[in-house]
């Protein structure tokens, strides 16, 4: 933290210079209003007409691509924004929370529950679950998921293709 300290002219109150916004026109490269005087003059705008700062922000978009897209991807790979993603896909389709996932993977000690392999990535594990009644049974590899899903869940097709690898007749 710098030991600079500059007055808003919003408040009036002196505050450390790191409480400012850049800003490259200004003489010390700092904006006139601290950082709250800013986000509440910020705020009464758009409470006082939401359609037009959406539309401002919207505009601003579109003359940016390239910095709105760089934007989205940095705040997409933030690790918490990455969980809340995460959390909210596994509510949406299945249910359960990441957490719930998590617990799931834990206990099945970080294996696939049919073929015991590690799934490399976090990416790589899929909720198994009946299509039917919605139930979730585990966390699979996606090659032991692709599998049930080729075999259309039926457990006697399963059990005729494993009767066939193993070479009995029927």
């Amino acid at each position: 933290m710098s030991d600079e300290i500059k007055q808003c002219n919003t408040c009036f109150e002196f505050k450390p210079v790191d409480q400012f916004y850049r800003a490259a026109g200004m003489r010390d490269g700092r904006r006139g209003d601290c950082k709250a005087c800013n986000l509440a003059a910020k705020k009464q705008r758009y409470d006082a007409d939401p359609a037009r700062e959406v539309a401002r922000v919207k505009k601003w978009q579109e003359r940016n691509p390239e910095r709105h897209a760089a934007y989205q991807a940095e705040y997409r790979n933030r690790p918490e924004r990455k969980r809340a993603m995460r959390d909210l896909y596994y509510r949406r389709t299945f249910g359960i929370t990441a957490d719930d996932v998590d617990a799931l993977i834990e206990k099945q000690r970080g294996v696939c529950a049919i073929c015991g392999r590690t799934p490399t990535r976090l990416a790589s594990w899929h909720v198994d679950h009946c299509h039917t009644t919605g139930v979730v049974r585990g966390m699979l590899c996606i090659d032991c998921n692709q599998g049930i899903g080729k075999f259309h869940e039926d457990p006697q097709r399963l059990r005729a293709a494993a009767d066939y690898l193993e070479g009995v007749s029927r």
